[in-house]
């Protein structure tokens, strides 16, 4: 009973009173803020797409060496009389230069007796010519003499049918007639053999003369001479030594042109050769119009020495490529020319080009124009674009030229387009982007394209 009171007196009326307080705590709090859910922009870095003019490039390296080479090799025999005292290793020479030249003793000999023999061959056709003449003059004297004869033949005849003259007188007549038949015919057999003697001898003056020729042909193989501008890489002959037919005396390079076999792989040189066929159709494969074609795809090359912190440029023609891939590298040759090799001092510090140099060479194709992005930009044939509402989309497109840290689309890309460099997350199409200018970038890739 009392615990009931205590419940009804005590309990309730706390309780009402708390309850009250509560609904006029709640009844008078303001309602609790409604958040309304708003899609989050994604940051990436984006460039604005540029139309530039891009140079297709390959760069290989090689040997340098002369176009043409002069080996001074002894034709002829004979001791050495002298040696050109400018004939040293590394030294320069013009064209014309004596380098060696022989005793010419025994080639005035071999000059001489050809002369002689010439002169002895003349004086005896002029021989025959003199004892033709004589034997037909004697021919005409014994044809009359034979006449004669005839004649007292014919009266021997005459009377001795007429019993005039013994049987003995007519054949003393008869003899002396085939005698003098005999005469004539002797010296008819002799006329008919001067034609012969006169082409033996002929033929003969012919050998005297090729023999006179060879002598002083040799005479002149006696000197050898330089037939260019050249640099002695080596010699082998002093005055007195006995220089043999076919024995080397100097080698010496040519300073007019130098070349260089660049090797090139495979790939980046057909890719380049491709650039160049856009401007003159496809290249040939006859070996014969290769070079022509090569120079007509205007592929430009440059050689390059570097010299610590310095780069030495000659500039260069394109004229072949090398008959074979080399197997350990997998490479082809480039064979790349250079003009003036010696005379291209520029101002004085850049040195000769000369034969052994390792050099790196530039090949370009000529400029192609089209958008120019960084070669990041690419993910597996599709560009990430930002619209004009800051969507993402995704374009295919394909390069055409991909080198170094660029790439440059001739379609699929529009000039102007916001194209992103960062990999959003989600990667989703219509994504919504904060895009943020990288405005230095194209200009760094660009310098280090040009400065390669």
């Amino acid at each position: 009973m009392k615990n009931g009171f205590k419940l009804v007196l005590i309990t309730l009326p706390i309780a009402a009173i708390g309850a009250g307080i509560l609904a006029l705590v709640v009844s008078s709090k303001a309602p609790p803020a409604r958040i309304e859910i708003a899609e989050r922009a994604n940051a990436v870095r984006v460039i604005v797409a540029q139309t530039q003019a891009i140079t297709p490039t390959v760069v290989g390296f090689g040997l340098v060496a002369p176009v043409r080479a002069f080996e001074a090799i002894a034709q002829v025999g004979g001791t050495v009389e002298y040696v050109n005292p400018a004939l040293r290793d590394g030294q320069i020479l013009p064209a014309g230069t004596v380098l060696v030249r022989l005793s010419p003793a025994d080639f005035n000999l071999a000059i001489a007796q050809a002369r002689a023999n010439i002169r002895a061959a003349e004086a005896r056709l002029a021989e025959i010519e003199v004892s033709e003449a004589n034997q037909r003059a004697a021919l005409e004297i014994e044809t009359e003499a034979l006449a004669v004869k005839a004649t007292d033949l014919a009266r021997a005849e005459a009377l001795f049918a007429s019993g005039t003259v013994a049987q003995t007188a007519r054949d003393n007549a008869r003899a002396a007639h085939l005698g003098q038949r005999q005469k004539v015919q002797g010296i008819k057999g002799v006329l008919a053999l001067f034609p012969t003697q006169r082409a033996v001898q002929t033929e003969q003056i012919a050998v005297y003369q090729t023999n006179l020729a060879t002598a002083q042909l040799n005479l002149a193989r006696s000197q050898l001479t330089l037939p260019f501008p050249a640099r002695v890489a080596a010699h082998t002959v002093e005055v007195g030594q006995f220089l043999k037919a076919g024995q080397t005396a100097a080698n010496l390079d040519g300073i007019d042109q130098a070349e260089v076999a660049v090797q090139v792989p495979m790939n980046d040189l057909r890719k380049l050769l491709q650039q160049g066929q856009s401007q003159s159709g496809t290249l040939p494969l006859d070996p014969n119009r290769m070079g022509d074609a090569l120079r007509d795809l205007g592929l430009t090359a440059q050689v390059r020495l570097r010299l610590g912190g310095e780069i030495v440029i000659w500039p260069a023609s394109v004229d072949r490529i090398s008959d074979g891939i080399d197997p350990r590298t997998g490479t082809v040759g480039v064979i790349v020319q250079v003009d003036d090799a010696y005379g291209q001092v520029g101002d004085g510090n850049r040195p000769p080009l000369t034969k052994g140099m390792f050099v790196d060479v530039l090949l370009s194709a000529p400029p192609i124009t089209g958008v120019v992005l960084p070669r990041s930009a690419l993910h597996d044939g599709q560009i990430y674009v930002a619209d004009a509402d800051n969507r993402l989309r995704m374009v295919a497109a394909q390069p055409r030229v991909v080198q170094g840290g660029i790439a440059l689309f001739t379609d699929g890309i529009v000039e102007g387009s916001q194209i992103v460099l960062s990999n959003p997350s989600p990667l989703i199409e219509g994504l919504l982007l904060n895009v943020h200018p990288d405005n230095d970038l194209m200009a760094r890739l660009l310098a280090e394209d040009a400065a390669k």
